[in-house]
């Protein structure tokens, strides 16, 4: 997209899939096979669940991007568990402690791409904030050494965390970014939103965000369709001269 509506003055950064890999998929998946083959075996041939039924995929399209219950309950009905209101509370409860043990055994890492981004653009002078549904997002954050800063974490380069923060409602609504861009005190049509989840790019678009959305897994046409203004594979794509003066083009476009 090379239209310019005003030069960027915020950046709003999702969390896991564009600046770190993090296990919440993995957590996911071990704490529904730990329930569907434990305490809740005999509800079993009433789902659709399988051993390899919850792909990637099945990450992707229901649970990315949406806070914790809200997912439970949407991954449990994608499989048909009876009852799942309540039982979305027990899914994640279990998968918390599961993604905490993850967390402890470091098996996550971040994008590089992404953390260069985030220097690069607040070297610019334009203004960062981290706004993940997840309440984890800080853990990871922290962990991960800010490469131009010695001594300091990636999550001490933002201007603002609002990550986990409770809002009214979740993505793909857009309260969430709404209030990150109040916190950097920057309207929303000044602001891009960089997300890799269908649900964070509908969320963006709805509040009257730009949104950068990034395909990390082969998934460049779903997040298009969800609306996204520009889609790459990664960020080291983004033209960051043309993006320091307003516009969200690819490296090379013409």
């Amino acid at each position: 997209m090379a239209e310019t509506r005003s030069r960027f003055r915020a950046v709003i950064f999702d969390v896991d899939g564009v600046l770190v890999d993090s296990p919440h998929e993995t957590a996911w998946r071990e704490a529904l096979a730990e329930l569907m083959t434990g305490d809740w075996k005999d509800l079993r041939p009433e789902t659709s669940w399988e051993e390899d039924a919850f792909t990637a995929a099945v990450y992707r399209q229901v649970l990315s991007g949406r806070p914790r219950m809200d997912g439970a309950r949407a991954a449990l009905e994608h499989f048909a568990v009876p009852d799942a209101d309540r039982r979305a509370v027990e899914y994640a409860d279990r998968k918390q402690t599961r993604l905490l043990q993850l967390i402890d055994e470091r098996r996550f890492h971040a994008y590089d791409d992404g953390v260069r981004f985030v220097a690069a653009v607040q070297a610019a002078g334009i203004a960062v904030a981290a706004a993940s549904s997840s309440r984890n997002a800080a853990l990871f954050l922290r962990a991960i050494p800010a490469p131009d800063r010695p001594g300091e974490t990636l999550l001490d380069r933002f201007d603002a965390d609002l990550s986990g923060r409770p809002v009214a409602h979740g993505k793909p609504d857009p309260d969430l970014f709404l209030t990150a861009a109040s916190a950097l005190d920057v309207p929303a049509a000044e602001c891009v939103v960089v997300e890799d989840a269908i649900s964070g790019v509908q969320a963006a678009k709805a509040g009257g965000m730009w949104a950068l959305g990034v395909a990390r897994f082969g998934d460049t046409d779903d997040l298009e369709d969800a609306g996204a203004d520009l889609v790459v594979t990664s960020l080291d794509e983004v033209d960051l001269a043309a993006f320091t003066a307003g516009r969200l083009t690819r490296r090379g476009a013409v």
